[in-house]
């Protein structure tokens, strides 16, 4: 049976892009922000995305007060709530920024993601519903896989598949929806397209503990013990406190 941490996915691959973690488009113009309330919502995500989360928050708590309207700036500073589990001030921040923006893509897609992870999936996925379904969605494939998601929580399989393959049409490399992939392939016993998914995901991102389990029962269900027991070492060296760890300490 696989651990229940296999559910729990890494907030920086569901975050919208424009949230400006590395590459991505909020901190990437050559045009120095001139308003108080973006330049502090900038100094808070930067902190938030070298784990200064304290300073993070303060910075962010700023640009709020500076700016109670800017929409971004709530959606962040949920975000980092969401991410030190204090979730209830998490969504008074989204529901006031869906509230000030309520077509705003990124907006849409991070407190759909949100309600979807809290359980209330026909709430979230209209939000995500209508992110995948705006023509500006140039990142289609991240509302999409998290549409897939809420779907998988609500226990519907099929229609998760559907989304993800529409999400990899778009963006093959797309790590989020290849993890999904390999974890529902192994799910399923098709081991080959699990182990196929894990080396595309590999190609983009580096191993999770998730990653590892699947692969070491993929490979044990293929016959290949040599690169179970790879993937077994690499678990207990890089992961040793997660719980697919403590599955496996015991079996070397």
């Amino acid at each position: 049976m696989q651990p229940n941490s296999m559910k729990i996915k890494t907030f920086t691959i569901v975050l919208w892009c424009a949230f400006s973690l590395p590459g991505c488009s909020l901190l990437s113009s050559d045009k120095p922000a001139e308003k108080p309330a973006d330049i502090y919502l900038q100094l808070g995500i930067r902190y938030m995305d070298i784990d200064k989360l304290e300073l993070a928050k303060q910075n962010l708590q700023k640009a709020v007060e500076k700016d109670p309207n800017n929409a971004r700036a709530h959606s962040a500073l949920a975000f980092l709530n969401e991410k030190i589990n204090h979730f209830d001030e998490a969504k008074q921040h989204y529901e006031a920024a869906v509230t000030i923006a309520p077509d705003d893509i990124s907006v849409q897609n991070n407190y759909g993601r949100f309600l979807c992870e809290r359980r209330q999936f026909e709430r979230g996925l209209s939000y995500l519903q209508q992110a995948a379904g705006n023509l500006l969605n140039d990142r289609s494939w991240i509302t999409l896989t998290n549409s897939a998601r809420c779907h998988l929580g609500m226990g519907q399989r099929p229609q998760a598949i559907n989304l993800l393959k529409q999400a990899l049409q778009l963006n093959e490399q797309y790590p989020a929806a290849l993890l999904e992939m390999q974890e529902i392939s192994y799910q399923t016993g098709d081991y080959r397209a699990a182990e196929e998914y894990l080396q595309r995901y590999l190609g983009e991102s580096k191993h999770t503990s998730e990653t590892l389990w699947i692969g070491i029962q993929t490979e044990e269900a293929l016959g290949n013990m040599s690169l179970a027991n790879e993937y077994r070492n690499l678990l207990l060296e890089k992961f040793p406190n997660s719980n697919e760890a403590k599955q496996v300490s015991g079996i070397r």
